[in-house]
């Protein structure tokens, strides 16, 4: 799996919550149990209804699973067949944890633990490890890379960055695959595993991680699920202990366990079972770390007599997006596609997936800011836009693509909302307000909530208009200008609210790490949009060696790849657009191939039976984008070597040859670029990015054309900033204001 995103840098977060989703997020909790069936449909009202022995939900994407189980749990609690502390629900993410918890507290169901493995386990362990062992837990490890550098380094193996992160990536597995270190090279052999380095030296160095944890006396994730199955499988009186406190279990994204979680969840149930599992064997696509779906698949053979409900009505996705990903799956093979859901959408019809076809990758970029910028323009909002690409390295295209055509972006990773330092402070502002009440002259002059939280707030540095430029005291605007308007969506959604009632909700948010909708188009790797939907959806850079991945060998891997795919398609609500460049830079050779799962899918690439039917798509040819690409490849006007990464073909130079830069009108163009910034109330990157500038410094253009022939500078910037860009380049201040030019 690709590592975490990096977080955001110099992004425009804009957090909020939309006027479409405020009722669903603060909704009324319903006056009975029978309430809680309400609005249920007639699948989704069996699995509510389905409280007793095993039970299997078979639920496609954007099916309403998490609101069929919540509704389930909910339901079982307020009829008084099952007690809140008696229920365990776990899933694989904090955030789907925490998206449980409230709903389950939204429809009165509150004290019911929703967790992940990991969280469920550790609170166990802590609790039961003095009684099991003795003295305190060994410290949890955080990040174990560091770890498997110091024992590679002991084995005299050297790594660098990236195999070290996929040795630890290849530990990991290891461990949830309950591989001990003198077995690793055997298992590999046999799972036809591509190891990262030689499987000795792996098993080495993983021999000498475990040896240095006991030695500083520190464990790791894999570790709390390990050593809670060990004192469980060892200490019955401990397992009775659980066992005799929760009686029914719930696990979601059942396709991901892995045989560790599995043999921990069996610890859990013993001889019962009561145990409700949902999942999809058509999304599992985190077999590296690994997850199988084997265990969905077996369940009704280990549990005969089990309740099986298939969720097959889309309430996500328009016909023609279901109709695309349904022919995806037509395609596939194996046993996971054995048991494929054949989606039927709920909604109205909307446009069909658009595939397009560029000439290379920043063109591609380029061609889909421009869309991206087109949809926000005709009113979908920014935060209901993505960008998903398969690996984390294809996102710098992307970025400055989207800079340049002044798009407002986050990339999927960036550090959460409550743990942010503004807004904690703001929390502590905001409970001292609510416990001092009418004593708090700030809040003299309020005469509602959302008056009250502007009041309180404009203490921490909240202004009813945003700061210029887009660095950190941007960012703390934003993130107080999210908790206004939450408040606002809050003191809509329940009359009479209090200040008190709106810290109590953003205590239970924190807790739940429920933070409000960023409003920026989100980049993001495909498996980090797992979970996730948008309306808009763009996935680039479809083409083999891409999607699916070169390192994709075996039938398994490839039809892995396939599910990835589905999952990237089946993200999107209403707009689909799939699109692939022939060659990576500008003027390289046209070799590329679009995916071989677009085959029979998109207009022009043949008939697979009625897969593309239905008049579901268009087929385009991408322009260039504003300007007249160089024929051949782009050279580096220093060295003269092949430039390929967007920063340097943007210079028109390696990053690392000598710049013949300009420095004083470098730093008269940034000047400027703030002054218009500010006047336009966008981020300074949304003008003109750092590169851009720095090219301009460098070549110092003196005509409309030279000027546009330096990337980054498209018709519209050249129209909006070009008078103003040469007079500075002229040695002018460039006085002309935006709309002036």
């Amino acid at each position: 799996m690709d590592k975490p995103p990096r977080p955001a840098r110099r992004t425009w977060q804009h957090w909020g919550v939309t006027a479409a989703t405020h009722s669903t997020l603060f909704p009324q909790v319903p006056e009975t149990a029978d309430a809680v069936l309400d609005g249920l449909d007639p699948e989704q009202r069996e699995v509510a209804l389905a409280l007793t022995g095993p039970v299997c939900v078979l639920a496609g994407a954007g099916t309403g699973k998490t609101r069929a189980i919540t509704h389930r749990i909910a339901y079982g609690v307020r009829s008084g067949r099952l007690q809140p502390a008696s229920v365990l629900a776990v899933t694989f993410t904090n955030r789907a944890a925490g998206e449980m918890r409230g709903r389950l507290r939204q429809l009165g169901a509150g004290g019911v633990q929703a967790r992940t493995f990991h969280s469920a386990a550790l609170r166990q362990l802590q609790f039961f490890w003095p009684k099991a062992v003795g003295g305190d837990l060994p410290r949890l490890l955080e990040r174990k890379i560091q770890l498997v550098a110091d024992a590679a380094a002991r084995c005299r193996v050297r790594l660098d960055r990236n195999e070290l992160r996929d040795v630890t990536g290849e530990i990991e597995w290891a461990k949830v695959t309950q591989t001990v270190p003198a077995d690793y090279p055997a298992i590999v052999a046999k799972a036809h595993r591509d190891a990262p380095r030689d499987p000795a030296e792996i098993s080495q160095i993983y021999a000498m991680y475990e040896q240095l944890k006991r030695d500083r006396s520190v464990i790791d994730f894999e570790d709390v699920l390990l050593l809670t199955v060990g004192i469980l499988q060892d200490r019955h009186d401990i397992a009775d202990q659980i066992r005799s406190q929760y009686q029914h279990f719930v696990v979601d994204e059942y396709q991901d366990v892995s045989p560790l979680q599995q043999r921990l969840l069996d610890l859990w149930l013993g001889d019962r079972d009561n145990l409700c599992v949902v999942g999809d064997a058509s999304q599992t696509i985190y077999s590296f770390t690994g997850a199988t779906p084997d265990h969905l698949l077996n369940f009704r053979t280990r549990h005969p007599g089990a309740t099986v409900v298939k969720l097959v009505r889309d309430y996500r996705s328009t016909p023609q997006v279901v109709h695309l990903a349904n022919g995806l799956l037509s395609q596939a093979r194996g046993r996971a596609a054995e048991h494929r859901l054949e989606l039927i959408s709920q909604r109205d019809p909307g446009p069909g997936p658009v595939y397009t076809e560029y000439a290379d990758e920043p063109t591609e970029a380029e061609g889909t800011a421009r869309r991206v910028r087109d949809l926000i323009a005709a009113g979908v909002p920014a935060g209901e836009i993505a960008v998903l690409y398969r690996i984390n390295a294809q996102s710098e295209v992307y970025e400055q693509a989207l800079a340049d055509a002044g798009v407002p972006y986050q990339l999927r990773g960036a550090e959460r909302f409550f743990e942010r330092q503004e807004v904690r402070e703001a929390g502590i502002a905001l409970r001292g307000a609510a416990r001092a009440g009418g004593n708090d002259s700030l809040l003299d002059d309020a005469e509602d909530l959302p008056a009250q939280v502007r009041a309180v707030l404009s203490t921490k540095g909240w202004t009813s208009q945003p700061p210029a430029g887009s660095g950190a005291v941007r960012d703390r605007w934003e993130s107080l200008a999210a908790l206004v308007r939450l408040a606002e969506d809050f003191a809509r959604a329940r009359s009479g609210a209090t200040l008190s009632d709106l810290v109590a909700e953003l205590d239970e948010r924190a807790a739940a790490q429920h933070a409000p909708t960023v409003q920026g188009v989100t980049l993001a790797s495909l498996h980090s949009a797992k979970g996730l939907e948008w309306d808009a959806v763009f996935l680039v850079g479809l083409t083999e060696g891409m999607m699916p991945i070169t390192y994709a060998k075996t039938d398994e891997q490839v039809e892995e790849e396939r599910r990835l795919l589905y999952v990237g398609v089946t993200r999107a609500r209403l707009h689909l657009t799939l699109s692939w460049a022939l060659s990576r830079s500008p003027g390289g050779r046209a070799s590329r191939r679009p995916s071989r799962f677009l085959k029979g899918l998109r207009p022009g690439s043949g008939s697979l039976g009625t897969i593309a039917s239905g008049g579901s798509g268009s087929f385009e040819r991408g322009a260039a984008a504003g300007r007249r690409r160089p024929r051949g490849p782009v050279l580096c006007r220093v060295c003269g070597a092949t430039l390929t990464e967007a920063g340097a073909m943007k210079l028109m130079r390696c990053e690392d040859c000598p710049s013949d830069m300009d420095e004083a009108l470098y730093e008269r163009l940034r000047d400027w670029r703030a002054d218009q910034a500010r006047e336009l109330g966008q981020p300074a990157y949304c003008v003109f990015t750092d590169k851009t500038l720095m090219a301009i410094a460098e070549r110092v253009p003196a005509t409309g054309g030279e000027l546009s022939s330096i990337s980054g500078v498209g018709a519209r910037k050249l129209d909006r900033f070009g008078a103003d860009v040469l007079a500075i380049c002229a040695g002018g201040d460039g006085g002309a204001g935006p709309d002036d030019s």
